[in-house]
């Protein structure tokens, strides 16, 4: 993604300074590369913004210089962008998840698939940073648990490209409603929650409500665009920690000579002995295509001696209330049991393998640096397999070959 560069300034909303971060587009004459209103800091640089161009993900008040309506990316454009990027793949993985919230909010609202949902051009820039960008910066943070306040929105309307809508806008009513977090609404005449913080939200936090033991360390204060009458137009982020780490945190808090990576994950079990294969592979299709991390299936002797199966399904901490519900609704089960488990991981790194048959991408594991484990990916290998007319166990044997042995 190119065409657009960064504008970073200090500035005050109410009596709270902050830093107003704004990404433009090349094209719009409004928002030059270099704005005397600039700091020398705050220089070009190649990276997406908040653009006062309405569509899917931002809404911004008319009047402020938005270039006419043009069809941009859709999701599925946007998703190849992503997945051929350098990030990570935790950062590819959440920030698909957060996009494609927005997209089936806005394609639910509109009538039509969420893959066909279009982020119009100024839009897509926007979404783009904002999503990964906040992706990219809570992966630089450790990957910490996301805790919020409860969810304030204003009232009255907004106009954008879609006419005018009220307030809560529909595609954020809608992400909100998917995710089950509450909202209340203020006198502020304004919107205040946008469809792109609704998914952001919607996909990392882990509990809304008031702050409980919890120590402040760092604070940061991000400005809105205006000024707002009820409430300074801030958004207020804290880094802190609890003052009474469990015990598994104080175990992985401690010196470890290891450089892997941990993380906790939940893991939701159920036994059923009433269902179809049928449901349950439906089930495994449906978990995986909303974030599931794994979905297994393993054969158990149930009480009265019948046999059943346990359904396991591992997800990120803050999404296991919502896959339990996935799991009740369904399939048979009538409960669900929730255990938070440590994971210990192999930082990993992905590698393009040269083989006759054409590069493949291999997944490489290493631990302290020492090469541990190296996996040709799935995908790429059944790529390069039919593009060669070969047999896909042909070329994932050249791809073990070609990767590297250290």
């Amino acid at each position: 993604v190119t065409g657009y560069h960064f504008h970073v300034r200090r500035d005050k909303r109410g009596a709270i300074a902050g830093t107003r971060f704004e990404v433009h587009l090349e094209t719009d004459p409004a928002h030059p590369p270099h704005s005397p209103e600039d700091p020398p800091h705050a220089h070009p640089h190649p990276h997406p913004h908040t653009h006062p161009h309405p569509q899917p993900g931002t809404h911004e008040p008319p009047g402020t210089g938005a270039a006419p309506l043009d069809h941009g990316r859709t999701f599925a454009d946007i998703r190849q962008l992503i997945l051929n990027s350098p990030c990570t793949a935790w950062v590819k993985d959440k920030s698909l998840a957060v996009f494609r919230r927005i997209a089936e909010a806005e394609g639910k609202v509109h009538g039509q698939p969420p893959e066909t949902v279009h982020f119009h051009e100024v839009g897509a820039v926007d979404s783009i940073v904002d999503i990964v960008g906040a992706c990219l910066v809570l992966e630089q943070l450790g990957r910490p648990r996301v805790l919020a306040s409860p969810v304030v929105e204003g009232s009255g309307w907004i106009d954008c490209a879609h006419g005018r809508l009220p307030i809560p806008a529909p595609a954020t009513l809608e992400i909100l409603s998917a995710a089950r977090i509450p909202v209340a609404q203020s006198e502020e005449p304004h919107e205040l929650v946008t469809p792109t913080g609704a998914a952001i939200l919607a996909e990392f936090v882990e509990r809304f409500g008031l702050l409980r033991e919890f120590v402040p360390a760092r604070i940061g204060y991000g400005l809105g665009m205006r000024e707002t009458a009820t409430r300074p137009n801030v958004l207020r982020i804290v880094q802190g920690e609890s003052p009474f780490p469990s015990e598994a945190a104080e175990r992985s808090s401690a010196q470890d000579p290891r450089d892997w990576e941990s993380d906790v994950v939940a893991a939701l079990q159920s036994n059923l002995d009433d269902v179809p294969a049928e449901i349950l592979g439906r089930f495994m299709e449906l978990a995986m295509a909303q974030g599931a991390l794994d979905v297994f299936l393993a054969p158990v002797h149930m009480k009265k001696n019948r046999p059943g199966t346990l359904l396991t399904l591992l997800c990120d901490a803050a999404h296991a209330d919502r896959f339990s519900e996935l799991i009740l609704r369904e399939t048979t089960a009538f409960g669900v049991r929730r255990v938070m488990a440590e994971r210990r991981k192999l930082p990993r790194e992905t590698v393009m393998c040269r083989t006759p048959f054409g590069e493949v991408a291999v997944k490489l594991g290493r631990l302290n640096g020492q090469l541990l484990h190296a996996s040709p990916e799935f995908e790429s290998c059944r790529r390069v397999a039919e593009q060669a007319g070969v047999a896909l166990k042909q070329v994932y044997d050249a791809a073990l070959r070609a990767a590297p042995a250290s």
